[in-house]
C-alpha cells in the first residue's frame, strides 16, 4: 500500500494550491479518503473526507468554502483545492484512506505528508 502526496509548496496568503495524492497497492475506489494537517508543535488535525464514490464530502470549520476535496477513481487519485490560503493554513498534509469521518485513528493507511507554506 503506497499513499504518495505531491504539490506542496511556498504560497502567498490569499493563493491557491492544489494537493494531489497518488493511491496504490489497494482497491482505491472502495475506501473512502480523507486529508488531515499537522503544523509545527500542533496535533494532527482533520481537514476534509470523501466518500468512496465521491458522493459525499466533509469538511473542518476553518477550511469550508475554501477548500474542496475530490477524487478520479480511474487515475487512483485524491486530490485537495486550496483556495483563499492563511497563514494559519500552514502544516504538512497527510492523505488517509480509511472510512468516512473527522477521526485520524479509524484511518488505515497514510501517506508521508506534503508541506504547505503560506507566507508573503
Amino acid at each position: 500500500v503506497q499513499l504518495v502526496e505531491s504539490g506542496g509548496g511556498l504560497a502567498q496568503p490569499g493563493g491557491s494550491l492544489r494537493l494531489s495524492c497518488a493511491a496504490s497497492g489497494f482497491t482505491f475506489s472502495t475506501y473512502d479518503m480523507g486529508w488531515f494537517r499537522q503544523a509545527p508543535g500542533k496535533e494532527r488535525e482533520f481537514v476534509a473526507t470523501i466518500s468512496s464514490s465521491g458522493g459525499m464530502t466533509y469538511y473542518a470549520n476553518s477550511v469550508k468554502g475554501r477548500f474542496t476535496i475530490s477524487r478520479d477513481n480511474p487515475k487512483n487519485t485524491l486530490y485537495l483545492q486550496m483556495n483563499v490560503l492563511r497563514p494559519e493554513d500552514t502544516a504538512l498534509y497527510y492523505c488517509a484512506a480509511g472510512p468516512y469521518g473527522t477521526n485520524d485513528y479509524r484511518y488505515h493507511y497514510w501517506g508521508q505528508g506534503t508541506q504547505v507554506t503560506v507566507s508573503s
